[in-house]
Order: structure tokens, then C-alpha cells, then sequence
């Protein structure tokens, strides 16, 4: 039995935020992993709009909102995340998106056919790519970011400049260095306040300051921590038979040390599938990944491999940043190498990099 609060199967979320935006009609079904006959074919028993209310450790038990309670021998948490909301003054008013779900998506897109600006808050990945793709629609796009650069927490300062740069070519607004405070309006968004004391006019604004793994339903059991459900190198939990992947699981990872916990659709995949051969297999096996995930804004592909939890201190270049806008940069900790960046690179470096990655000796 697959159980999930969503309307439909999964998707591939990468492509979520281009096809719901930048389509002229959204298709849910053609980014859909499998269809419906797929579930049914395979003997699995969906439960859309469904959401788990209790799970109980003790009694291998978890009780639908329906009222249905579910016995089970093995169970996975795959429970994702959720945008992270400001706490801010003015947060609830309408015209505030988020760019989680296809509700999300759908919600933006009817409102952004009747607005000509847009405030995008954040700036990471999703800020990046959600900024670049409304500007390609023709939206006057400023950037509210508290770091003095753009993707300042993953690049060295010279790239994270040269790519910020980038984004201002383009003719985003950046307001750099600034704090959101709050929210102005009545019952939809008249204002953007920042804590500088600037109010930005705009009608619209989309909040993309990362996400919060979603653990409410093991938060008063041992499967929960602060930063996520601890599993072993076989993705099982201290409980036996209940593991956990994807943005919750708390795993250890042999390449970058430590316990880690992924936030990309490529990391949900690969332990997705893991989890499930090892919930079905005699012999577990061990779970070794290398981080990676592909970011597109405008005409730059960026391809990051390894540990991009803190900017590099240090960086080695290799191509053509300023002109030909294609490079690779080796990132490391002091002496460590900890992950690469690429730069409109062939996609098989890419992939060899992520092989040939060193793990912890």
C-alpha cells in the first residue's frame, strides 16, 4: 500500500516548476513516473488524498484520516518536506506563493497572468530558478536575498559574484543584504518591508527560503531528531522493519562522512529505490551515494557533485567563466576535496565525477 496526501502519483519534481509555469497548459500526467494502470498492474494498493494521522511503532499500525487503521510487517517514511514559512508580520496575506506542490504551481500561475511584478524572497536554488523562469515570462523580477550573493552558501565569493551578475544581466532587480521584516496589505500583499526600512510596491511575492523536513508524524517517537529520522547505512531505523529515504531520512554517508540528509529529487530516487529492494531482500545492502543535483537558470546548466553543506574556502578553476560561460570548479575544506561544480559541462564528466568520487578514509 502507497499512501500519500497528494491528488496524484509522484512526479518528477525537477520539471515541476518549468511545466506548471512556463507550459500554456499545465500537464500533470505527462510528468507522472507511473500512471494509474502502472499501480494497478504491479498489485499496488494507492490511496490518493489520503493523509497517515497516527503511526503506531508498538502495534506496526498506521491509521488513515478515513478511520482505517493498517496493520503492517514493514513500513517506509518517505513523508518529504514543506516550504519553510517567514514568521513574519503579514505572511498569511493572499499573493504570497510558495513553489512546493502542483497546488502551489497551479495557485502562482493564475495569479501571474494578472500581475506584471513579482518579489522572489530567498537565494538559493529554487529562488535562482523561479526568479529566471518568471523573468523569461516577462514579469519585472526583484530578488530580496540576505546574503551579499546569490547561491553565496554553495559557491566560492568570485563565482557567486560573476553569477549574481549573471541574474542582473538579465534584468533582475537584486536587493542584496537585506532582511525581510514583513508584509503590508489588508488582505492581499499591497507591500514588502524589509528590516533596513525599504518597502518594496508589489502585489505578488514568492517565498522560496528552503524547506523543513516533514517528521510531525514520528515527532513523539525514537524515529524522530531535530535534523531528520536517523537510519542506518541500510536506510532501517533503530525500529526494526520501518526505514525511512528522501528528505527525512538521516543517513550515514561513506563518500562525505557524518550523518547527512539530502534535499534533491535525484537523493529521493536513488534511496527510494534502495529502501524498497531492502525491505524485500533476505540480505540488506549498504546505501553509498554521492550528491548530486542539476540546477537551470537561463542559459546556464549547473551541476553540483558532493558536500555543498558549506561555501568551499577555497577553489580551483578550470575553463572559461567570463566568455564562454563553461568551467568546473574543484571546491575543498582546507586540504579536503569536497564536491564539484560544473558549468554547461557534458553530462558524462559530470557522472564520471560522481564515480570516481573519494570516499572517507
Amino acid at each position: 500500500m502507497m499512501v500519500t496526501a497528494e491528488p496524484h502519483p509522484s512526479v518528477r519534481r525537477p520539471e515541476l516548476l518549468p511545466a506548471m509555469l512556463g507550459a500554456k497548459v499545465p500537464a500533470i500526467e505527462k510528468l507522472l513516473v507511473h500512471d494509474l494502470a502502472w499501480f494497478s498492474h504491479n498489485k499496488v494498493d494507492l490511496r490518493l488524498n489520503t493523509i497517515v494521522t497516527q503511526f503506531s511503532i508498538e502495534q506496526r499500525a498506521a491509521v488513515l484520516a478515513t478511520g482505517q487503521a493498517v496493520k503492517f510487517e514493514k513500513a517506509l517514511l518517505a513523508t518529504g518536506s514543506r516550504a519553510r514559512r517567514p514568521q513574519v508580520a503579514g505572511a498569511n496575506l493572499g499573493n504570497i506563493f510558495y513553489v512546493r506542490s502542483t497546488r502551489d504551481l497551479l495557485a502562482l500561475r493564475e495569479v501571474m497572468a494578472l500581475e506584471k511584478n513579482v518579489v522572489v524572497i530567498g537565494g538559493g536554488f529554487v529562488a535562482a530558478e523561479t526568479a529566471a523562469l518568471l523573468r523569461k515570462l516577462k514579469l519585472g523580477v526583484t530578488m530580496l536575498t540576505r546574503g551579499q550573493h546569490v547561491w553565496g552558501r554553495y559557491l566560492d565569493p568570485e563565482t557567486a559574484q560573476w553569477f549574481t551578475s549573471h541574474l542582473a544581466g538579465h534584468g533582475i532587480k537584486m536587493m542584496l543584504g537585506e532582511h525581510l521584516n514583513g508584509f503590508e496589505g489588508r488582505t492581499f500583499l499591497q507591500r514588502v518591508q524589509t528590516k533596513s526600512g525599504n518597502r518594496i510596491d508589489t502585489t505578488m511575492a514568492v517565498c522560496a527560503i528552503g524547506s523543513e523536513p516533514n517528521l510531525q508524524l514520528v515527532s513523539a517517537s525514537p524515529l524522530w531528531s531535530q535534523n531528520g529520522c536517523p537510519v542506518t547505512e541500510r536506510l532501517e531505523s533503530d525500529e526494526l522493519g520501518i526505514f525511512a529515504a528522501g528528505d527525512i531520512a538521516l543517513y550515514p554517508n561513506p563518500h562525505l562522512g557524518g550523518m547527512r540528509r539530502e534535499e534533491h529529487w535525484d537523493a529521493a530516487v536513488a534511496m527510494g529505490r534502495h529502501a524498497g529492494v531492502n525491505m524485500a531482500a533476505k540480505k540488506m545492502t549498504k546505501f553509498e551515494y554521492v550528491p548530486w543535483h542539476q540546477s537551470q537558470v537561463f542559459d546556464l546548466t549547473f551541476d553540483f557533485v558532493g558536500d555543498f553543506t558549506r561555501p568551499p574556502t577555497r577553489v580551483e578553476i578550470e575553463g572559461d567563466r567570463d566568455k564562454k560561460r563553461k568551467f568546473m570548479l574543484r571546491c575543498y575544506q582546507l586540504n579536503k576535496l569536497t564536491g564539484y561544480v560544473f558549468c554547461n559541462a557534458d553530462s558524462r564528466r559530470v557522472q564520471k565525477s560522481r564515480a570516481e568520487f573519494p570516499r572517507i578514509k
